[in-house]
């Protein structure tokens, strides 16, 4: 009896190990994600900026240093662990994605992203912002794609 009591406390102290290294490690690596999202709002306007200084020539050099300085952050974002996506194309995917609206285009394939309005990011594997898209409509008159 004596040694079923210490088997049952020798694992429940190596539970308690691994639960505790598992949450020491959860925490290392999501530490710094309110201030990612608080970060992404200056990618965001980088963004802007650049929509608006591509549509006027005069302003190649503007263009070039805010170019510059939104690849400088991106990078360091990925060496922290945070990475961008949501590129025009993709599949839409509700875990990473909120469509914001549908549109048809009969060029491109349907339930696929045909406009980003803001991209998302990962902080590792979890998502801290999901992508706000547009989502190109299936045309009315084919039949929907069977499930998979």
């Amino acid at each position: 009896d004596y040694k079923n009591k210490w088997m049952r406390a020798l694992a429940e102290a190596e539970n308690a190990r691994t639960i505790a290294k598992r949450d020491v490690t959860s925490a290392r690596e999501y530490a710094i994600q309110s201030f990612a999202k608080s970060m992404l709002e200056i990618s965001d306007n980088l963004n802007y900026a650049l929509s608006a200084a591509k549509e006027n020539p005069s302003l190649e050099k503007v263009v070039e240093g805010v170019d510059l300085t939104k690849n400088q952050l991106l990078k360091t974002f990925s060496n922290h662990g945070l990475s961008e996506f949501g590129q025009i194309g993709d599949k839409f995917d509700p875990q990473l994605h909120e469509a914001l609206f549908e549109y048809a285009d009969p060029e491109k394939e349907p339930t696929t992203i045909g406009q980003v309005l803001k991209s998302g990011f990962k902080l590792h594997s979890r998502v801290i912002r999901a992508a706000q898209v547009g989502v190109i409509k299936a045309d009315e008159s084919t039949p929907p794609p069977p499930n998979e």
